[in-house]
């Protein structure tokens, strides 16, 4: 349950702001249709998350305990110094083709934009972190859900008022607590 726990919690957090929010607001914004959109949200999120995870269980197998401890401290703390730089959505790579549908443009668009972001590298450290890649997968997908869905439901209204430069450095700071308690974990806790 604690990898549930700290994987939605994390990953809402390094959401907020995050071009994959800024492409929900697009999205809303251009489709008025909330429901396909969360939706595809949800679809791609679990497909690309699941994929991240099983590479994340992967690297335990291939890392020896000290080598694993370390790195995965120091992705945390990388997570924790890229949190801090906000994210832009470029027009061109918004919305990929409408041929789809809104669900299908949504779910392309979305695993598309989650392929080397902050939470999809997230997911691999923390499923390399925690034995169980289900809570963790389940945990980042929820993360990305109560992150994106106020963005699809309330649309650039609250875009604006949200305090995301307070969210990224609490999301940094946790980051960077995580990476301490890799550190401090006993060797014979990891592989």
């Amino acid at each position: 349950m604690e990898a549930f726990l700290v994987s939605a919690s994390i990953v809402a957090l390094a959401e907020i702001g995050d071009k994959t929010q800024l492409l929900a607001l697009v999205l809303a914004a251009r489709y008025r249709r909330p429901l396909p959109i969360i939706t595809g949200i949800f679809i791609a999120t679990l497909v690309n998350h699941a994929l991240a995870g099983l590479v994340g269980r992967v690297v335990v197998h291939f890392l020896g305990p000290t080598v694993l401890r370390y790195g995965l401290a120091a992705a945390f703390f990388g997570m924790a110094a890229w949190i801090l730089v906000p994210d832009t959505l470029d027009e061109n790579e918004a919305l990929p083709t409408n041929r789809y549908g809104i669900l299908g443009t949504t779910v392309v668009a979305f695993f598309l934009a989650e392929m080397g972001d902050k939470t999809q590298i997230a997911t691999i450290a923390l499923a390399a972190r925690y034995a169980s890649v289900i809570w963790v997968v389940c945990g980042t997908t929820v993360g990305m859900l109560l992150a994106n869905v106020p963005a699809v439901l309330i649309g650039h209204r609250l875009a604006g008022r949200l305090p995301t430069q307070w969210i990224h450095r609490l999301a940094a700071l946790i980051f960077a607590a995580l990476g301490c308690v890799v550190l401090l974990t006993p060797i014979a806790d990891f592989g």
